[in-house]
């Protein structure tokens, strides 16, 4: 019941513009997830970087399951498994920055680049639904709760 587990995987690409590296960027991160990726719009204007609300600038997936596992130990691996602090939430998430994703395995293509992705890693345990469940909704004790310390310890264990 305590045995702390991954509940999903955000893997994110900001391309920062729409149109042609958008979709090739959506094509990279179709093909490292497996799924179908979701655009995200942009939120405000930003004249000095070009973008307009509502224009569509990143793509995102979110990978739950074992996936979610062998993708995180792929990204653990790049970054040799050494995450710094600021890397951690208070709740025991974590997320990182990769600047290449031809370092997860993926083969190199002239025609696609090359792009860097963010991974957020939420992690929690069995019994967390009773706090988000709309009939009977009450409290998680806070022993039961994942310390920053707890989910320090499992990025360095190879998950």
């Amino acid at each position: 019941m305590r045995e702390i587990r991954v509940r999903k995987l955000c893997v994110n690409i900001c391309v920062g513009e729409s149109g042609d590296r958008l979709t090739r960027a959506m094509k990279v991160l179709e093909q490292l997830c497996g799924q179908a990726p979701v655009m995200s719009r942009a939120r405000l204007t930003v004249r000095t970087f070009g973008i307009r609300r509502n224009e569509k600038i990143a793509v995102h997936a979110t990978i739950r399951g074992e996936k979610a596992t062998e993708l995180l130990e792929k990204g653990l691996k790049v970054k040799e498994f050494e995450l710094l602090s600021y890397n951690f939430s208070n709740t025991g998430s974590f997320g990182f920055g990769i600047s290449e994703h031809i370092d997860l395995g993926l083969k190199y293509d002239p025609s696609t680049g090359i792009y860097g992705m963010d991974f957020y890693v939420v992690l929690g345990r069995r019994g967390e639904r009773i706090g988000h469940r709309k009939h009977s909704n009450s409290r998680m004790g806070n022993p039961h709760r994942i310390k920053i310390t707890e989910s320090m310890e499992l990025s360095l264990i190879h998950i």
